[in-house]
């Protein structure tokens, strides 16, 4: 299978192909098309697996093939537990969305605000961004959710450690009701199944990976020190 036996759009192929993937990975030949036919996905995938391009590339697709529902509004909008992984999937994004008339950008806490108020007023399709400042900011009037088309959840069982629950359940009630939810985690504990229960509508499931193990691709390192250290 190719990225084009995917019906991916033509700009979304070439941009794939000049980062030099070839092959869909597992995760991606199952997601992408149940993500294009406009389902909600609960998706089962670890580090390692492909799972960024699993729902962005998809999600650019969609994006990219239909007038925004509400003009200035964020239409997409994926939400990462650390500003690492949400700085990383910001990245994909661009990388993805180069041949796209789409932006992007990426707010985390542990920085100042205002370089990303400003960015925002500028307005931007896609929006990736740790809760804690993402309701900071909204709760500063700077950020309309109303036009959010496509909720990406990632790895909400990190999530969800991090007690970020309570965050996620008050952006939720920001968003439309009428959108689409995409729900990536490593694992499927009952928290996970509640807050898609209590979320979305009907999701499709994809696993790829046994539950709480680790990626082959990903290599672990255990180093012992000393109490003090």
């Amino acid at each position: 299978m190719t990225f084009e036996d995917l019906q991916l759009a033509p700009a979304i192929v070439q941009a794939v192909q000049e980062i030099g993937y070839t092959t869909p990975t597992p995760i991606q030949q199952q997601a992408i098309p149940l993500v294009l036919a406009g389902n909600d996905l609960l998706g089962g995938a670890q580090t390692g697996t492909g799972k960024t391009a699993a729902f962005t590339l998809p999600m650019l697709h969609l994006l990219g093939s239909r007038p925004a529902a509400k003009a200035g509004a964020v239409r997409g909008l994926v939400l990462c537990p650390t500003r690492e992984l949400a700085a990383q999937v910001e990245e994909s994004v661009r990388d993805y969305s180069k041949h796209l008339a789409l932006s992007s950008t990426v707010i985390f806490g542990g920085v100042g605000m205002n370089a990303q108020i400003q960015r925002l007023k500028k307005g931007v399709d896609i929006l990736v961004a740790t809760p804690g400042r993402l309701l900071d900011l909204q709760g500063q009037g700077v950020l309309d959710l109303s036009g959010v088309e496509i909720l990406v959840l990632d790895e909400a069982d990190r999530m969800l450690d991090m007690g970020f629950i309570d965050d996620i359940r008050s952006i939720m009630q920001m968003l439309p009701k009428q959108r689409q939810t995409l729900l990536f985690s490593a694992t499927f504990a009952p928290p996970i199944r509640k807050l898609a229960q209590d979320f979305m509508k009907n999701p499709e499931q994809v696993e790829v990976a046994a539950q709480n193990t680790a990626n082959a691709n990903v290599e672990q390192h255990v180093i012992a020190v000393d109490t003090a250290r």
